[in-house]
């Protein structure tokens, strides 16, 4: 009888520890899991994060100067067709030097500098444009406020990204093999993925940017804003968008007083 006592609380005991063992060990596989699953989920949010911030910087000048707004108003085409008439002139036009000059943007002076050795067919067209009294009285129509992604676009006569002087041209000048675009820089505004779209738009970078290069290439880069940045950045970009977004319309209607270069 005692034998057989014995017997059973040795069974017992061994459920017991069985039992034990079986419940230590569903808790290390839902440890497992859960870790896992957190590090999934981290990774996935990471790459979620970045596609929306490469997405983002891809996204900029999309609706370049010859892209068509979805219904373009009456007073942007009155303003179009007000454009002085500019053909694309050679590239020798530029005269392979380097050219100075200001760009007032609501009244604020901008020294610049382009540079026609280094995108001589951009600098000529933007020259040319220049000397025709084209960019006067024109608006800069987007302003991006993403942290390092900063810029100011302008010199579309529509107004609204769709405009442009009756031309376009390429191929792509000067373009950072980087894809940085330092502070002060001036660049040409193009269609995605379209080298020869560049016409009459630009835009002024106001702090150090990063623009991925799409299929077609970077951005031609004309040359630089040599003094006036901090102005421009106090006047017109710290007031940011217009919605309060990171890529908009300036909260301050923001216009070219004029350009002259010699």
């Amino acid at each position: 009888m005692a034998a057989s006592k014995n017997e059973e609380r040795a069974a017992r005991e061994a459920r017991q520890r069985l039992k034990a063992y079986k419940a230590r060990q569903a808790v290390h596989a839902h440890r497992t899991s859960r870790r896992v699953r957190d590090n999934w989920i981290a990774a996935v949010l990471v790459v979620v994060v970045a596609s929306a911030v490469t997405l983002g910087q891809l996204a900029f000048l999309k609706a370049g100067p010859f892209e068509a707004a979805a219904t373009p108003s009456a007073s942007a085409s009155a303003d179009a067709s007000a454009a002085p008439a500019v053909d694309l002139p050679s590239p020798d036009f530029a005269e392979d030097r380097t050219w100075t000059g200001t760009m007032t943007i609501n009244d604020i002076p901008l020294g610049i500098e382009l540079d026609g050795a280094a995108a001589p067919q951009g600098v000529s067209a933007f020259v040319a444009l220049t000397q025709a009294g084209f960019y006067d009285g024109l608006s800069c129509h987007r302003l991006t406020t993403s942290d390092g992604f900063g810029v100011l676009q302008c010199g579309d006569p529509n107004g609204d990204g769709s405009g442009g002087p009756g031309f376009s041209y390429g191929p792509i000048e000067n373009a950072p093999d980087d894809d940085v675009y330092p502070a002060g820089t001036i660049a040409m505004a193009r269609q995605s993925g379209d080298g020869e779209s560049m016409g009459s738009q630009f835009f002024i970078v106001y702090e150090d940017t990063t623009i991925p290069s799409d299929e077609a290439g970077g951005y031609t880069v004309l040359g630089q804003v040599t003094s006036g940045l901090d102005g421009l950045i106090s006047g017109v970009v710290d007031a940011g968008t217009a919605d309060g977004s990171t890529d908009g319309s300036p909260a301050v209607a923001t216009t070219i007083t004029s350009v002259t270069v010699q």
